[in-house]
């Protein structure tokens, strides 16, 4: 029988703030069977200057992504539905309709995954680690909600997970002022979000903030550092791993 095997994009936020999350995110789609591809030459999915109107360098990321990732015919796997939507949904778009480049971008664009949606129905529940009860506040992001469409399987998986008491914040649709360069070109609005969002997600008394996107880990932990709190947020996949005795991290 052939192995199964799938690519992991790593993000850039993982491999500069959270890497922990990304070798938990191998350590899981092992443990659901796959080998896992990680190829040196990924770089950033391009979602900052495609954002911010320069098409021509986002379309240069995209080129060297889908060339990256293009050898086998296997998924593409990404622990973040904003870097995910933006292969599945906006590469197709950079490129003349027709064009070989665009047939490209539709092709792995149909191989592209966020990571907890690919696993919650892989993952061999019945092989969880002993673990103390917790409480945690579930972050779902804005991408997750609106244009991956994979947040309720971010709260089925935790729902399955033994002993963990999970809460959805009030006003969870709201996204957490983060934005990507919304946050640098609105510092003042984004400081506001962030901060009702804190005050949401910290209601019930978590044991952990989790999201499956970092940049909202990033925003939310660093402000509630900046207001000296202390900083429980930790990526889904870190959190799951944690329960089946695979983490990472400290």
């Amino acid at each position: 029988m052939p192995e199964k095997q799938v690519y992991l994009f790593g993000t850039c936020l993982i491999d500069v703030y959270y890497p922990a999350a990304g070798l938990d995110a191998i350590a899981l789609l092992e443990l659901c069977g796959y080998h896992v591809i990680f190829p040196q030459t990924q770089t950033c999915c391009g979602q900052p200057p495609y954002n911010s109107g320069y098409i021509e360098p986002a379309t240069d990321v995209a080129r060297q992504t889908i060339t990256t990732f293009s050898d086998k015919d296997i998924p593409l796997i990404v622990p973040s539905a904003s870097c995910a939507g933006m292969i599945k949904y906006h590469y197709p778009t950079l490129f003349p309709e027709h064009s070989t480049e665009h047939h490209k971008a539709k092709v792995l664009s149909t191989r592209t995954f966020e990571l907890i949606d690919f696993l919650a129905d892989k993952l061999p529940y019945d092989k969880q680690a002993e673990n103390n009860a917790c409480k945690v506040s579930l972050h779902v992001s804005c991408c997750a909600q609106r244009e991956m469409n994979v947040a309720h399987n971010w709260q089925a998986i935790l729902n399955k997970l033994n002993n963990v008491e999970v809460h959805l914040p009030e006003q969870a649709h709201e996204c957490c002022g983060f934005g990507g360069t919304f946050a640098v070109k609105s510092p003042a609005i984004s400081a506001v979000m962030t901060q009702d969002k804190c005050q949401h997600l910290l209601k019930p008394e978590p044991d952990a903030i989790v999201s499956g996107d970092s940049a909202c880990l990033m925003n939310i932990g660093e402000h509630l550092r900046f207001e000296g709190q202390e900083n429980p947020c930790l990526h889904l996949a870190s959190f799951v791993a944690q329960r089946f005795g695979l983490y990472h991290g400290e």
